[in-house]
């Protein structure tokens, strides 16, 4: 007899999926409010060069950071795996090897401070005024970079636990004391961007030291079974493999929004102007999707981990609910945002610059809002829903295919023909490459055939039954 998959959106479905939501929407929306109070704070010294050289640096720890974001993603998406499992002791041990990895790479970064720095500065151009306090913001926050990548690991197991409570806490804790430190940093002591980037760095303490206050109160201290069987080498091996796909994929999709300013700086100042200014809607509007991304990442995770453990036909019945229901919220919202940007947008866009020739070349591509952010809020979906299934190796092909294909020739064709419309065209298409590349693996994920191991065969369980330590 043929197996009926019913895929029904529960309340109790719903209402796990709109709580993580709102959780982490709240928390994202607080990364724009920290920059607002550093720039605030500096932009109000009788020195330009604090301001200029903090926003110097701050390209180089963005670029730095953002190559280690694999840290949070790979641990939301095997931690919330383990919790559908009913795998506990697994739940530990993600949480562990994502602090120690995170620690260790954030020593590393200490030790090549100088040279990071150096090279950093070598490609940036600027006054030597403008660099030396670059320099000093980056010489101060540079210390925290241990505490930052044990926070990515941090909130990455807080996600895959559901527990986006906890996730805006600690956004809280993070941008709250930033603010504060940067007041009595550059404000009451005058130490300037030093002063700024220590303050950062202090923040980012905090932070660590909540979150782990949070994870021991809840969990206590991991016995000595667990530590036994924590570097097993074969899921280190497949941990680096994960995490390795996962950069390659957002390497990928960074270089496209990358190539796409840069072709728009051949076209003409009042051309990169625009597009510049219409990049920060899309930046506004992932603020918003990431959250249903978010949520998607971690529910599909764990009822992967269900489906793992041998409820199968409920847990693809779930998924695929998971999954409409954050396609359909997702492209509400981007599509919204896109509406209410192309139908005001000269009130809104006259916000954000006062330049007539810019707000003229504006109107021109709001058009564009609609279909790259109605792609766009799909793909961010597609996105967490193949992190929380921990498949790494489709999402490195789909952002390759996306850039390669769905970018870059169309990209191309612009700048040479420098055509804006062409342009904003490649864009589309890029976004249109990313639900294809995805959407297409998705039926594949939704299948009942599972391993004898009642693993499923799409996404082997990464660490297979650990020895028991003695």
């Amino acid at each position: 007899m043929k197996q009926v998959i019913k895929f029904e959106i529960s309340r109790e479905l719903g209402g796990r999926f709109l709580k993580l939501s709102a959780y982490t929407i709240l928390s994202n929306l607080m990364v724009p409010l920290a920059g607002v109070l550093d720039v605030a704070f500096l932009g109000h010294l009788p020195e330009i060069r604090h301001l200029a050289g903090v926003a110097l640096a701050t390209v180089i720890f963005n670029f730095i950071y953002w190559s280690f974001g694999f840290l949070r993603m790979s641990t939301t998406g095997l931690v919330a795996q383990a919790a559908g499992r009913g795998d506990g002791e697994e739940v530990w041990r993600v949480g562990l090897r994502a602090l120690g990895l995170g620690m260790g790479i954030g020593l590393i970064l200490l030790l090549l401070h100088p040279l990071l720095r150096e090279v950093g500065f070598a490609l940036l151009s600027g006054t030597d005024e403008v660099k030396a306090a670059g320099r000093d913001y980056f010489n101060a926050r540079i210390w925290g970079a241990p505490a930052y990548l044990l926070s990515l690991g941090i909130l990455g197991w807080f996600l895959g636990r559901e527990q986006g409570r906890v996730v805006l806490i600690l956004s809280l804790v993070g941008n709250l004391s930033n603010g504060v430190l940067n007041y009595i940093g550059v404000v009451v002591l005058g130490w300037g961007s030093w002063g700024a980037g220590l303050a950062t760095a202090g923040s980012e303490y905090l932070t660590v030291l909540t979150g782990l206050g949070y994870w021991v109160a809840q969990e206590g201290i991991p016995g000595k079974r667990l530590w036994g069987s924590l570097w097993n080498t074969k899921a280190l091996g497949a941990l680096f493999a994960l995490n390795g796909d996962i950069a390659v994929r957002t390497f990928a999709l960074v270089l496209s929004f990358a190539l796409f300013t840069h072709f728009s700086s051949g076209m003409g100042v009042e051309i990169l102007a625009a597009n510049t200014v219409l990049l920060q809607v899309l930046t506004l509007a992932a603020y918003v999707v990431d959250g249903f991304a978010f949520a998607t990442e971690s529910l599909a995770g764990f009822y992967h981990g269900r489906k793992q453990n041998g409820d199968v036909a409920g847990a693809v019945g779930q998924l695929g609910a998971v999954l409409g229901l954050a396609g359909g919220l997702s492209l509400v919202s981007g599509l919204g945002i896109a509406g209410v940007f192309t139908g005001f947008s000269g009130s809104l866009f006259g916000l954000i610059t006062s330049q007539g020739l810019v707000l003229e070349q504006i109107e021109r591509y709001t058009g564009w809002l609609m279909p790259v952010l109605g792609l766009g809020s799909l793909a961010f979906v597609l996105d967490g829903y193949f992190l929380g299934l921990t498949e790494g190796g489709t999402l490195r092909w789909a952002s390759l295919f996306s850039t390669t294909v769905g970018f870059l020739p169309v990209g191309l064709w612009a700048w040479v023909s420098r055509d804006p419309q062409r342009l904003w065209l490649a864009m589309v298409c890029f976004m249109l490459a990313r639900v294809i590349g995805l959407g297409s693996q998705v039926p594949r994920t939704l299948s009942l055939v599972v391993c004898k191991t009642g693993h499923d065969v799409s996404s082997p369980h990464l660490d297979a039954q650990p020895e028991k330590a003695e």
